[in-house]
């Protein structure tokens, strides 16, 4: 009975192991980019505060994962760090300045409601029928997918950043979002 225990234990451990955890296989989707967030908010925590979040898709190994944040924005610290294949590693600390009469949070912002990784996948998922129909382009895959926070602190001037390539490579196509969602332009 006791062997049986063990075996059946180790056998879903093995399962476990070999169905998730790694948010580089996702797919760039709404529901890919919620789990990346939900990892996000394991690894910094539910308060945390970024400057920037960047999603680029790379054939041989998938997502990586960018991020600058501060955990304690207060302490001027924040440091980038990138998830690749699963494995989180941070790349450098960075010292943040201040001008006189702001707080560090006036240039940061948090992944909830207002700014959320579950907006920017939606916004995959819709460019890529975009370019569907509008290019006759045939599985476009995400090249980069980001947040861009503008220097001077305007919640209200945040983008989407979404690239998209034909399926094996060649011209890359940017699609610029507002905050709510609506389409800025297309370049190519």
């Amino acid at each position: 009975m006791k062997v049986s225990k063990l075996i059946a234990t180790v056998i879903m451990l093995l399962v476990f192991m070999s169905c998730g955890g790694t948010i580089s296989k996702e797919s760039p989707n709404k529901k890919g980019f919620e789990t990346i967030e939900k990892e996000l908010k394991n690894k910094f925590g539910d308060k945390a505060y970024y400057t920037d979040v960047t999603v680029t898709y790379n054939k041989s190994i998938g997502n990586i994962i960018g991020v600058t944040v501060a955990e304690a924005p207060e302490s001027l610290k924040m440091g980038q760090w990138n998830n690749t294949q699963g494995k989180w590693q941070q790349n450098s600390e960075i010292t943040i300045e201040v001008p006189l009469g702001f707080k560090p949070i006036d240039f940061m912002f948090q992944l909830n409601d207002a700014i959320s990784l579950s907006k920017l996948g939606e916004l995959v998922e819709v460019s890529i029928e975009k370019l569907k129909a509008q290019e006759s382009i045939q599985n476009p895959a995400l090249s980069l997918a980001s947040i861009k926070f503008p220097k001077n602190g305007d919640v209200s001037k945040t983008e989407y950043l979404v690239m998209l390539e034909p399926e094996n490579g060649g011209t890359t196509f940017t699609f610029r979002y507002q905050l709510k969602g609506d389409l800025i332009g297309m370049d190519y």
